[in-house]
């Protein structure tokens, strides 16, 4: 993964992540915070890392695919 993807997780999606409202998962979150090994949760956030970058440059995929469907 590129410097810029591991710069764009820390410093945008992690934040946006963070801050968003937890709803129906917030349980399952809590558990996976407090109850798990240290080991465990370093290789959750790295999972984590890498399924929401993932999740990202799906994201522009998929706009930049649609982008021409969106012109007259």
């Amino acid at each position: 993964m590129s410097d810029f993807m591991k710069w764009l997780y820390a410093s945008y999606i992690k934040p946006q992540i963070d801050a968003s409202p937890r709803g129906e998962y917030a349980e399952a979150l809590s558990v996976v915070e407090n109850e798990i090994s240290p080991q465990a949760k370093a290789d959750y956030d790295k999972a984590a890392e890498f399924a929401a970058l993932h999740a990202f440059q799906l994201g522009l995929r998929t706009g930049k695919g649609l982008a021409d469907s969106f012109t007259a």
